[in-house]
């Protein structure tokens, strides 16, 4: 009977030491139910980069793409009508007594923001950031400083080119807008207040918004990511840090973001930028008309049988319509074979055209369709005819 029971405690001993040990180095013997097959081994691997314009996957930051753009984005302090070697400006009794306006006014200043685009030293902002500005200061995001210099404007869609002499400078990766979709992922990255660089997120809420009033030639990217006063010429970049627009606007009643801003595609910019550096000035093709919006009662009224077009309202005299034989009250369907549906699509084929070059514009004359062979003008500066 004892060698039975020593038998049987020795045979117990070996048993809890192979299950210890079975446990510690095969648990998934002991979860696997009879029957069951053994679990299937899965291998996980990184994701690929996104494509351009795409966003990245659910639940993935976008640290990279700030790490990436964030060093290329710069500070703008713009200030104007500055006075020089006035050694009492600052004197807190001298501003007392010429507060009524007796004495020099006090200089203006301005906070922006601009992206470096080239490694040379080329930045691109806003024009409204830095108009009529004596003296332009920039701070990169490494603390360095530099006064910059303008090399052009294009106020009627508001972009500007300056440029700084630094060496080593960081310069940002122009993004393809044309791949941009409603819903990709942006960052907004500025200055927002004078309160230093900042970076917000949201997405792309609308392509090709125009007819807003903010400048002539617009199609705005619209987005929900954060712009506030001091983003102005900011980027707007996507998720892989690419730059995709400038930031420009906001829709505010209180002066702070309610989640609509605006920004300039970045092909557009680019090639405002090129035209400013290589010839001083943005060249665009002109006809000297005067259109409005093609309305259903119009075509009503006219018994029109067209129902998409610009209405003609004035035609310049001695403008290049004028000359080729466009009247008030056509209606505008073509410019260049290139269907036109209202003033903004006008404007922006015609401004497509080059001067003095010859176009055919498509016209809808009352009931019938004509085709006007015209020589086309160099677009006058802002505050002239607006065609």
């Amino acid at each position: 009977m004892r060698r039975t029971w020593l038998i049987f405690s020795q045979a117990v001993t070996v048993a809890v030491a192979l299950l210890f040990v079975v446990s510690t180095l095969k648990p998934q013997w002991l979860q696997r139910a009879p029957g069951q097959a053994m679990p299937e081994v899965v291998a996980i691997s990184s994701a690929s980069p996104p494509a351009p314009g795409a966003s990245a996957p659910a639940g993935v930051g976008y640290s990279a793409a700030a790490r990436v753009a964030a060093p290329t984005v710069v500070s703008v302090v713009a200030r104007k009508g500055a006075v020089r070697g006035n050694l009492h400006a600052e004197d807190p009794w001298f501003r007392f007594f010429f507060r009524d306006g007796q004495g020099p006014s006090q200089p203006q200043k301005g906070l922006g923001s601009a992206v470096i685009v080239s490694s040379g030293g080329y930045l691109l902002t806003n024009n409204h950031v830095i108009e009529d500005a004596d003296d332009i200061e920039v701070q990169l995001a490494d603390g360095r400083q530099a006064q910059a210099r303008l090399v052009g404007s294009d106020p009627e869609t508001d972009v500007a080119v300056l440029k700084i002499d630094l060496p080593r400078l960081p310069a940002i990766t122009f993004g393809t807008t044309e791949a941009l979709q409603v819903g990709d992922v942006v960052l907004a990255i500025g200055n927002p207040f004078g309160v230093g660089q900042t970076v917000t997120s949201g997405i792309v809420s609308a392509l090709g918004r125009n007819q807003l009033g903010i400048n002539t030639f617009e199609n705005f990217i619209q987005t929900d990511a954060a712009i506030n006063p001091g983003n102005s010429g900011g980027a707007l970049v996507d998720a892989r840090g690419q730059l995709v627009g400038i930031n420009t606007a906001i829709f505010s009643r209180s002066g702070g973001s309610l989640g609509i801003g605006f920004a300039i595609p970045a092909d557009t910019a680019r090639q405002v930028m090129e035209s400013l550096i290589r010839d001083g000035q943005v060249t665009r093709g002109w006809i000297g008309v005067e259109p409005q919006n093609l309305t259903p009662e119009f075509v009503q009224s006219f018994n029109l049988p067209v129902r998409e077009g610009v209405l003609i309202s004035g035609v310049l005299q001695n403008g290049p319509a004028g000359r080729a034989g466009m009247k008030p009250g056509d209606v505008v369907t073509k410019v260049g074979g290139r269907p036109v549906a209202n003033t903004a699509q006008l404007l922006g084929a015609v401004a497509e055209l080059k001067p003095r070059s010859d176009a055919v514009i498509g016209v809808q004359r009352g009931n019938e369709a004509l085709d006007i062979k015209l020589t086309v003008g160099q677009r006058p500066k802002p505050g002239q005819r607006e065609q």
